[in-house]
């Protein structure tokens, strides 16, 4: 048999004994203390299950493709070969498994660049305890996650600039800054002292105007217009 790779722990089997309803991720990060708490934290969930761990890229793209797992949680700065160029390898190895970076980069320009190379969310480790559990599963879901936290971030620099989309009035596009940040209704129409109802006229509206039907096709849109941006 093959020995595990450094820092890393086995390939674990899988079969019959994993519940068939639990989200099965594989968890990505160089340092031993952090993966050993996040596994802690995700299997607290009852639905989430840890199938393997890891401690490099290259050694992610091996365990991905060995468990095709729901989501892969991968850490943005390990030593040797970068997370984001692994990415194609890694969507090679398992097209439909769904990648959350795991982060203490908190620029917008790192958080745009991994959302354009197809992962589906951005959680800073800072906020992991709150925000990562939440994001798993709306990659899992096929909703990209962008930590709300980085909201300011953005909206302060698309304001300086003067950016908003071409086909949207000024609210559309505050709306739609929000639903691409990962916000829900309920959360954008607190923020915007909205009802629920109203935003949801908002976002179809959104929606039929740029002929966008998923969160992941409307933060694509959202990047490429500059409607968030670093």
């Amino acid at each position: 048999m093959e020995p595990a790779p450094a820092g890393s722990l086995p390939l674990m089997e899988t079969g019959a004994e994993s519940a068939a309803e639990k989200l099965t991720l594989v968890l990505v990060d160089d340092h031993v203390v952090v993966r050993s708490a996040l596994k802690v934290l995700l299997e607290s969930e009852p639905d989430l299950e840890v199938v393997a761990e890891a401690g490099t890229a290259d050694d992610a793209i091996r365990y991905v493709g060995a468990h095709k797992p729901d989501v892969l949680v991968l850490d943005l700065n390990m030593p040797g070969r970068p997370s984001l160029e692994a990415i194609p390898d890694i969507q090679a190895a398992s097209p439909d498994t769904k990648i959350v970076i795991l982060t203490m980069r908190n620029e917008p320009a790192f958080a745009r660049q991994a959302l354009q190379a197809g992962v589906m969310g951005y959680v800073l480790k800072e906020a992991a305890d709150t925000e990562l559990v939440l994001a798993v599963r709306r990659a899992a879901d096929g909703d990209t996650y962008l930590q709300p936290s980085l909201y300011q971030h953005l909206a302060d620099k698309d304001k300086a600039e003067g950016r908003t989309g071409r086909t949207l009035s000024d609210r559309e596009v505050e709306v739609m800054r929000l639903i691409a940040l990962g916000h829900t209704n309920a959360e954008i129409a607190d923020r915007l002292f909205l009802s629920v109802r109203t935003v949801e006229s908002h976002r179809a509206s959104i929606q039929k105007k740029l002929d966008i039907g998923s969160r992941a096709e409307l933060v694509r849109y959202a990047l490429d217009q500059g409607l968030i941006s670093a």
